[in-house]
């Protein structure tokens, strides 16, 4: 089942669970939820994140030595679920903690936790087999990430094997905010289009309300990660709720509605 979006471009934002704390962790979601966020990704702290930039890889060091494990992701995902029934939840993690925790055991608590939707951003669609069968078992949509560089074949397996959303990625590299959006977003989005009707969501730098806003021209959803990670880290545990809420409520505004035709 695709992930449903409230507006366009929807908004599909990333946390680090345990960053600063398991409590903050939880008022910050609930803030960005109230504030317009569509979709929650709940980042799971790990402790080598070759994905993420430096704004990320300092929030999953501090969650990863206050303790922070895959269970205590899966319980938050419980609360809020109760909490916020009609938000989309997403796992956001690498395979590791998975392994570990055990694929099918993991997919099993996924969705008792009310889980929707998994993205493992080490696991790639050709590897996919085993994880694709328990996803399907335990009705979790599988999220892939498509890259720029990737061809054409391999955004139609990426297309057919994601449920929920296809997370098309703005650049090659790490993840981290950026100056502007560059050409390969949209023409990724563009290529993507061809393989799938799911919903399509932009992510990897976006940062401000005016790249936000750009998204929306060409793509369902923006991810944001980096420049919500760098806000909870600059505010501290008081104002990190009230920060993220501003800054959802920021990005919001940036989108115009429009124009009623004159009678």
């Amino acid at each position: 089942m695709p992930l449903q979006f409230s507006a366009k471009p929807g908004l599909v934002a990333y946390i680090t669970v345990g960053d600063p704390d398991l409590a903050t962790t939880h008022n910050i979601a609930i803030a960005a939820i109230d504030a317009g966020a569509d979709v929650l990704e709940l980042g799971v702290p790990f402790s080598d994140p070759l994905a993420d930039g430096p704004v990320i890889q300092r929030a999953s060091e501090r969650a990863v030595k206050n303790g922070t494990r895959l269970h205590d992701v899966l319980a938050l995902a419980a609360t809020l679920r109760t909490e916020r029934p009609a938000v989309g939840l997403v796992i956001f993690t690498y395979y590791n903690p998975v392994l570990r925790f055990g694929l099918e055991n993991f997919c099993d608590a996924a969705e008792q936790a009310g889980i929707d939707g998994v993205l493992i951003t080490d696991m790639i669609v050709e590897e996919a087999v085993e994880y694709l069968a328990a996803a399907r078992r335990h009705h979790l949509a599988p999220i892939f990430l498509a890259a720029p560089t990737s061809p054409d074949d391999r955004l139609e397996r990426i297309a057919a094997a994601s449920q929920g959303f296809v997370y098309a990625i703005s650049r090659t590299g790490i993840t981290g905010a950026q100056k502007s959006l560059t050409s390969d977003a949209e023409q990724l989005v563009r290529r993507l289009r061809r393989f799938t009707k799911l919903p399509i969501a932009v992510g990897f730098g976006i940062s401000s309300p005016e790249q936000f806003a750009a998204v929306g021209e060409f793509a369902d959803a923006a991810v944001i990660g980096s420049a919500l990670v760098a806000t909870i880290e600059q505010a501290g545990p008081k104002h990190a709720a009230s920060s993220i809420a501003r800054f959802i409520q920021g990005l919001r505004g940036a989108i115009k509605e429009p124009a009623v035709p004159a009678r």
